[in-house]
């Protein structure tokens, strides 16, 4: 049993009893030999048999000093023993001593007089082994040199983890002398630090022997009360060498500098790790939503717990802003991350809110100064300046904000907005170097921003342009329903020129126009205008429509580098007839009860602006409750199928003749156009009603 492991009574106290002893003593070797008082052994112990080599039956009754003892120190030996006799004065020392071998060995002794009950004198001598005796004595010094010279922190627990000792270094770590740790337990010594996990560690290393290697500690002592270090710990179980558990052995060396030089090398891989994933993923596209989405994404929760993109209100319609000192913001929100109703979400203004901010916020200051704002740590009189109303600022109290960081939106010398960055969950407070990685994100976020908010307005420029040139609603015409749809591009495009147009004709005809002008932007908006307005000029005149092509192919030639494709059809309700001309477009589908759709078998023609070729009228049977459909090809094209394969998915769809016009349109454009599709979408569907 060891001595961690000795018996205790009900109260905790050691029981008494037999202890197991150390194994100092068998390190030593102490032999034993008892002198009467003529000099005789009396007594002879096994140690001594191994140290002398006599055995006891050769030792006892022999005059020790000629056993032991060369003839010339034979004289001084007996005075040191008569001197020992007659004073009681105990004498120690080194003492060359003969061996049974014939070699002469030195020897440390300690002689002192005992006396029995009856009051016979004798003469004792402990001896031991010089050299095993110095040998410990030089390790004996160097552990004490070293520990008490050693620049770590070095200390001895008892089994119950209570202080033994401590070396100056500790004293200096921990801000308190030696006496004060000495018999007390870590949590009393060190009030300050968490030390539940290290006494449960400690006790481990104690039950398996198994030490603690460099286990970081991070806290605060007396020495240092207002700032936290970092040490590196290890524990080993103390022995003796017998096997008895003695303790713990604790040391400390202090790593605050390599620790925070580890968490700035960190700090800066994760910044470079966080620009290079801003670089990838900002910008993707020219949705100014989505790219501030973008942003705000990197940002969290890398840099804060909650994000948001807000952009000045007027730059957003595309006017400049610049606020004068009392002049309040109008901000509008575009990203806002995360998304999880938090209080510090909810405070935030949403996604496509305007809301105006006064000039003394914060917000308001960054954008007007153009130059980043930091509270690091936020107390309850900033919240009314960070938050957009009181009630805002008593969510972000209940969210526990401590922490705000607003840095401009710059870009090409204009301020765009703010990036607002706020901190709940993460402990640390915004600084210097998160002021810096903001900067940074928000900088090469605020051009690609600027490009899509450029983008955007020449996008709804176009849009505009282009929906004010179509029909808003289809005409009422004799022997027909019409429905239709305009889509315009995905996103990651610019507006085209695609048009459709009904036409109302003498002798209750109507003619039905799809066109596609090549190109994109105002351009092909402005080219579609002209175009549409050609052919509702020559409609007016009754051409065949084959002559009608030929008279818009002139027109077209004469605009700048102009192609466009276009189906002209004229509908004669009372021959239940379509004459149809096609120049360069996809054919339209024929759509009748009781009969699969089908594609029209129409001459292809050539666009309109190539010149030089004549284009043909072909005539088609169109009774009532036949569908015609027109389409452009951006509702039918696509990267990853062949025009003939989207062609027939097209018709699959046109399977039921009764259903409602614009449920029909719906559900093409719904399952045929790509949200991706780089181009817009026109599409027209006639259906022949009987006449009254």
């Amino acid at each position: 049993m060891s001595a961690a492991e000795a018996p205790v009574t009900q109260g905790g106290d050691p029981a008494r009893g037999p202890v197991r002893p150390g194994g100092l003593l068998d390190v030593l070797g102490v032999a034993s030999v008892v002198l009467d008082t003529d000099g005789r052994i009396v007594l002879w112990s096994p140690q001594a048999e191994e140290l002398f080599g006599y055995t006891a039956h050769e030792a006892l009754g022999q005059y020790a000093a000629r056993l032991m003892v060369h003839e010339r120190h034979i004289e001084l030996v007996g005075k040191l023993f008569a001197d020992v006799m007659r004073t009681g004065q105990s004498w120690a020392g080194g003492f060359p001593v003969r061996h049974k071998d014939g070699s002469t060995r030195l020897v440390e002794f300690r002689n002192m007089r005992l006396l029995d009950d009856r009051g016979d004198v004798y003469a004792l001598g402990l001896a031991a082994d010089q050299s095993t005796v110095r040998r410990l004595e030089q390790d004996v010094a160097l552990s004490e040199r070293m520990v008490e010279q050693s620049p770590s922190g070095l200390a001895v627990l008892d089994p119950q983890l209570c202080f033994v000792s401590v070396n100056p270094a500790l004293e200096r770590i921990n801000g308190l002398p030696a006496a004060d740790h000495v018999g007390r337990p870590l949590a009393e010594v060190l009030p300050r630090l968490v030390t539940e996990p290290l006494e449960a560690e400690a006790r481990q290393v104690l039950r398996t022997g198994v030490p603690v290697i460099d286990r970081p500690v991070v806290g605060r002592t007396s020495a240092d009360p207002e700032e936290d270090h970092t040490w590196s710990l290890s524990l080993y179980r103390l022995e003796d060498a017998l096997g008895n558990v003695l303790g713990v052995a604790a040391s400390m060396i202090d790593i605050t500098e390599q620790h925070r030089a580890s968490v700035e090398a960190e700090t800066a891989r994760r910044r470079l790790a966080v620009i290079a994933d801003a670089s990838a993923r900002i910008g993707t596209t020219l949705e100014l939503d989505r790219t501030a989405c973008e942003l705000a994404d990197v940002a969290v929760p890398e840099l804060a717990d909650v994000a948001a993109v807000d952009l000045l209100d007027a730059v957003v319609e595309g006017r400049r802003s610049t606020l004068g000192p009392a002049e309040p913001a109008v901000i509008r929100a575009l990203a806002l991350r995360p998304q999880d109703g938090s209080d510090a979400v909810r405070a935030a203004d949403p996604p496509g809110a305007t809301a105006r901010y006064e000039p003394d916020r914060l917000v308001t200051e960054c954008v007007r100064s153009a130059e980043a704002v930091l509270v690091p740590r936020v107390k309850d009189a900033d919240l009314p300046r960070i938050a957009r109303s009181p009630e805002a600022a008593e969510l972000l109290g209940r969210a526990g904000l401590h922490s705000y960081l607003a840095v401009p939106l710059i870009a090409r010398g204009e301020v765009l907005g703010a990036l607002d960055l706020k901190r709940t969950r993460n402990p640390a407070p915004f600084d210097e170097d998160d002021v810096l990685l903001a900067r940074e994100l928000a900088a090469r976020a605020a051009v690609q921003i600027d490009n899509a908010r450029w983008y955007q307005n020449a996008r709804n420029t176009a849009l505009t342009l282009q929906r004010s040139l179509l029909p808003s609603h289809p005409p009422v015409t004799t022997g027909l329903e019409v429905a239709s749809r305009y889509q315009p591009a995905g996103a990651t495009s610019e507006v085209g020129g695609d048009w459709f147009d009904v036409i109302p004709l003498e002798g209750g005809r109507t003619a039905l126009v799809v066109g596609d002008v090549m190109g994109s932007g105002i351009s092909a908006a402005a080219t579609m205008g002209r175009l549409r307005t050609a052919t509702t000029t020559l409609a007016s005149l009754g051409l065949d429509p084959a002559l009608l092509l030929e008279q818009l192919d002139k027109t077209t030639s004469a605009l700048d580098h102009s192609i466009a494709t276009c189906v002209y059809a004229v509908h004669d309700p009372y021959l239940q007839q379509c004459r149809i001309a096609n120049a360069g477009h996809l054919p339209p589908a024929r759509v009748r009860p009781g009969r699969p759709p089908e594609l029209l078998d129409l001459p292809t023609g050539v666009p309109l602006g190539v010149g030089g070729i004549e284009f043909s009228t072909v005539t088609v049977d169109f009774a009532p409750g036949d569908e015609l459909v027109f389409y452009t090809d951006g509702l039918v094209e696509t990267r990853c199928h062949s025009l003939d394969e989207r062609l027939d998915f097209l018709l699959s769809l046109l399977d039921d003749p009764a259903r409602p016009l614009e449920e029909t349109c719906d559900l093409l454009l719904r399952t045929l156009h790509h949200p991706d599709n780089h181009d817009d979408v026109a599409l027209l569907i006639a259906r022949a009603q009987e006449l009254p």
